[in-house]
């Protein structure tokens, strides 16, 4: 069994769709063992709380520099003995030392069709806002492997989403979330939990 951790700074609605996903059984080899949080008192502790997921919250303005953020938070994710990692909305910044610690094994869900909107500033609403003033009929999520640079690293999964005339950024946003994110960030735990992943070349290459 794969042990997954989960980071979090917010509501945690991706964190709910695999709380979802292990109990329908969809994480196959996975099992949600952790979830870390950049401040207190946000609702995805709440939802790891009445799932009986340990929590640790780490809040940046607690350590003096990203570096001794990102070894406390190594230390946290090691100690856990965790497989995966998993950042479901975590917007908190962390240098090399967690990279190097789990290479290949740190997993981000982005919401839109990378490489489009994506980088340096495009989180959140502003990715949406950025498809509707571009006029794009087609945006979705993107599931991939973290790496150094911003949003670069080896994709995983992609699913499209229609965009509609008269969307909002929030109304896309939430399409998205529930027609692309919701699903196929399980499905790539699942896959890397079932050991049907290869990077290679800067390509993930999945086994049928």
């Amino acid at each position: 069994m794969k042990r997954i951790a989960v980071l979090v700074s917010g509501g945690g609605t991706n964190l709910q769709a695999l709380i979802d996903a292990e109990k329908n059984g969809m994480l196959g080899n996975g099992k949600i063992s952790l979830v870390v949080a950049s401040k207190p008192g946000i609702y995805a502790l709440e939802r790891a709380e009445n799932n009986s997921i340990k929590s640790v919250v780490l809040p940046r303005k607690d350590y003096d520099s990203i570096k001794s953020y990102s070894r406390a938070l190594t230390d946290a994710l090691l100690e856990e003995k965790i497989d995966l990692v998993v950042l479901a909305g975590f917007l908190t910044i962390f240098d090399e030392q967690v990279y190097e610690a789990f290479t290949n094994k740190i997993i981000n869900v982005h919401p839109a069709l990378i490489p489009s909107f994506c980088g340096k500033g495009y989180y959140g609403l502003h990715v949406h806002e950025a498809a509707l003033e571009k006029g794009v009929k087609v945006s979705g999520a993107t599931v991939h492997i973290v790496t150094p640079e911003c949003d670069a690293g080896p994709i995983i999964l992609q699913k499209a989403v229609c965009v509609m005339e008269d969307d909002t950024p929030e109304a896309l946003q939430k399409r998205i979330m529930e027609e692309a994110e919701w699903k196929i960030l399980p499905e790539a735990v699942r896959l890397f939990c079932d050991d049907k992943l290869t990077v290679r070349d800067n390509k993930v290459y999945v086994e049928k």
